[in-house]
C-alpha cells in the first residue's frame, strides 16, 4: 500500500510540473528595444539645433511603445516642442531632456515648415 502512494504522489509531482510550469525568469526577457533608427534626446537636440529654425515630425517611442507624434523646433538655445494634444511647450536644453530623456523619437521628418531664414542659408 505504502508503494501505490509513493507511485500517486510520483505522478502528481510530474503531472503539477507538466501543467504548472514556472513563468521564464526576467534576466532571460529581451527589453523592449525602440525602431533602430530612433535618436535619443541629446542626439535629437544636436540635431534640431544643427537645423535651427526648421520643425521636424518626429514618434515619440518608451521602449517599443509609439506614444504619438511631436513637432519639434530648434531657435536659438530653445526648442519648441508640440505634443499630440496640441500642448506647446517652450524648454531650454536642460528642460528638453529632462522632459524627454527616457524616450527615443523615430521616423523623423521634416515637416517643411521653416520658422525663420536660418535653413535657407545654413
Amino acid at each position: 500500500m505504502a508503494r501505490s502512494k509513493r507511485r500517486n504522489l510520483a505522478a502528481l509531482t510530474f503531472a503539477f510540473q507538466i501543467n504548472y510550469t514556472l513563468p521564464v525568469s526576467a534576466s532571460k526577457l529581451k527589453p523592449a528595444l525602440p525602431p533602430a533608427d530612433a535618436l535619443d534626446a541629446p542626439r535629437l537636440l544636436a540635431l534640431l539645433h544643427r537645423h535651427g529654425g526648421r520643425e521636424y515630425v518626429a514618434t515619440l517611442y518608451f521602449g517599443a511603445e509609439a506614444k504619438g507624434e511631436y513637432r519639434l523646433t530648434a531657435r536659438g538655445e530653445r526648442v519648441r516642442a508640440q505634443g499630440p494634444s496640441g500642448t506647446v511647450s517652450e524648454l531650454d536644453a536642460d528642460g528638453f531632456t529632462g522632459l524627454f530623456g527616457r524616450y527615443h523619437f523615430a521616423r523623423l521628418q521634416p515637416s517643411g515648415v521653416l520658422t525663420d531664414l536660418g535653413p535657407l542659408f545654413g
